[in-house]
């Protein structure tokens, strides 16, 4: 990292919230290969596969497979999602750096994505820390819907403060404040980041936005700005939520890297390598992907004149 520059640290998503809803079954050893490359461009963390139940997202049934298959790479953490106490048995069982807890912070985003209440959701998480406890696993909390519920519209902010409160009296180490269905605005966002930096500073927040609505990098902006040195993000902006009318994908991972280097802050991660594994992705979904960077090149990339110049 250079002398003096600012830095973020960024988690790549596309492993799980990115492949879990392609309609092309993605092979296990495709999907290792897919992580240990972006283990090696130098991203803070990796969310490699959600253990989940098979009949609910099929594209994940191989989750141990996964994990096991994958070459760690030191300072590099494994972050999986689990859905219950089954989940977590045997994401520890396989021996993951990290463990990540979602939940809605509205009540129809929780009941048609998770099939119960925000209130059932933290009864099960109480067992899942309980669980975690002394297995040196991070525990996070990810509150989906934190900026918006296309169903029940705006989500209070003291709503959501409260749902923070309370996953950290359970014993979360960590929050994602995270706008599942790209319903979020930079002011919006600025806002909440605002308030919890202020009231929890010594909390690891994470902004996890898509980019539905075409605001991603602008909102990841304004959590910047606002104190939040870390961010979801997806290689080629995979992903979207299947409760998420007209959704997209995430923000894109070569897109927020991209901005912030040109801004000059550090993100510890090899752009170049970066963009030439996202541009990968097409052959192994079976479809164009929207990242933008991976297409144009970098803004410092320089060109020939034009032939009479």
């Amino acid at each position: 990292m250079s002398q003096g520059r600012e830095r973020v640290y960024i988690n790549d998503v596309a492993p799980r919230d990115g492949l879990q809803i392609e309609k092309q079954w993605v092979a296990t050893a495709d999907k290792v290969r897919l992580i240990d490359g972006l283990m090696a461009t130098g991203l803070a963390r990796v969310e490699a596969t959600s253990f989940v139940s098979p009949r609910a997202i099929p594209n994940l049934a191989d989750a141990a497979e996964v994990v096991q298959g994958i070459r760690r790479v030191s300072g590099v953490g494994i972050v999986v999602l689990v859905p219950n106490v089954k989940g977590c048995e045997r994401a520890l069982a396989s021996g993951v750096d990290e463990i990540n807890l979602v939940m809605s912070a509205s009540e129809s985003h929780s009941r048609a994505n998770l099939r119960m209440s925000p209130e059932q959701s933290l009864a099960q998480f109480a067992e899942i820390v309980d669980l975690a406890k002394g297995s040196g696993v991070f525990v996070n909390g990810s509150l989906s819907t934190a900026f918006g519920c296309p169903f029940d519209g705006e989500v209070p902010q003291s709503r959501v403060l409260g749902f923070i409160e309370r996953l950290l009296e359970l014993g979360v180490e960590g929050v994602t404040l995270a706008d599942t269905t790209g319903m979020a605005n930079p002011a919006q966002v600025a806002r909440l980041c605002e308030a919890v930096m202020t009231r929890w500073s010594q909390v690891p927040f994470t902004l996890h936005v898509h980019n539905t609505r075409g605001m991603g990098l602008a909102n990841c902006l304004a959590a910047w700005q606002s104190g939040v040195t870390q961010f979801d993000a997806a290689l080629g902006g995979l992903g979207g939520c299947p409760f998420a009318p007209g959704a997209t994908g995430n923000v894109c991972t070569e897109d927020l890297v991209h901005m912030f280097e040109q801004m000059g802050v550090d993100t510890g991660v090899d752009l170049a390598a970066l963009i030439e594994l996202s541009t990968t992705l097409p052959e192994l979904v079976g479809h164009d992907v929207p990242g933008q960077v991976a297409k144009a090149g970098p803004a410092d990339r320089r060109y020939p004149c034009p032939a009479g110049l």
